[in-house]
């Protein structure tokens, strides 16, 4: 069964320049999506669009069937977590009181959180490796470790659907796996649906199920990793050569840059006005 549907959705953020246009993709419950593209593909656009922050102008996006208009902002934060590519505080809340904030959905009608909130606050200060800094101001951290703070919050809320915009921007190559690994596990176990925009082709394809690839606004191809990551969709889509081939372990596709005697361009290079 679909977790989340978009139905032939257009957005634009000025008249007459669409985003996104006519897009359509269904994710399925407990899925590991993994959404790439080009930069102004329309992908952080989308992710936004799923979680209400935008508001499709024309066509549709459904949540269990029920159109995502239709649920409160509390009965969507109870079932939805988001991690924005930029997550910052103005003011120096602990690391400990920022991912409580994630049990504020949970918490409607108390004042205060309760032992139990604390619990799982605290589990996911230990699992995204922060609970050392539980009590430092999210001022002070830098920008790796106010990642994981801002991931462990969203865990915190305990949704059946995470979506992340970048979750390994700032941090280093071992906890972008750790950060990979601990999502995963979640969707293997828990049945999380995991919807990642990501940069980085080859962790996409170690950790998702599926891809969307999206160039110029619309999902140019979905389907399993080895399906939709191949060469000349890469070189389609980022103006890129690339050798596509298997790890040498056998578990996920690698790829990896070929030197270009001449720069190629992509399309989506080509002046066009779109936001990621």
């Amino acid at each position: 069964m679909h977790a989340l549907a978009v139905e032939n959705v257009s957005f634009g953020y000025s008249p007459g320049v669409p985003t996104l246009h006519d897009v359509s993709l269904s994710i399925d419950k407990g899925e590991f999506l993994g959404l790439v593209g080009p930069n102004g593909s329309g992908k952080t656009t989308l992710l936004r669009l799923l979680n209400r922050i935008y508001i499709p102008q024309s066509g549709q996006v459904t949540f269990d069937g029920r159109d995502i208009n239709r649920y409160s902002r509390t009965e969507l934060a109870r079932k939805m977590a988001f991690v924005p590519q930029e997550s910052n505080s103005p003011f120096p809340f602990s690391v400990l009181e920022i991912v409580l904030m994630g049990r504020s959905p949970h918490t409607v009608g108390r004042v205060f959180e309760n032992p139990r909130d604390l619990e799982i606050a605290r589990e996911m200060l230990a699992m995204t490796d922060i609970s050392h800094l539980a009590h430092h101001p999210i001022t002070a951290l830098s920008g790796g470790e106010r990642q994981r703070a801002f991931i462990a919050r969203a865990l915190a809320q305990q949704p059946q659907i995470l979506l992340l915009d970048e979750p390994n921007a700032h941090l280093d190559i071992a906890h972008q796996i750790d950060i990979f690994t601990i999502i995963k596990k979640l969707n293997r176990k828990s049945g999380l649906t995991v919807i990642s925009v990501s940069h980085d082709l080859n962790l996409a394809a170690s950790f998702s199920d599926r891809i969307a690839m999206m160039v110029c606004g619309s999902v140019a191809a979905a389907g399993p990793p080895e399906e939709v990551l191949t060469a000349s969709r890469i070189l389609d889509a980022f103006g890129t050569a690339v050798l596509v081939d298997r790890h040498p372990s056998g578990h996920s596709l690698r790829i990896t840059l070929m030197p270009s005697p001449s720069p190629v361009h992509s399309s989506t290079s080509r002046g066009q006005d779109l936001r990621t």
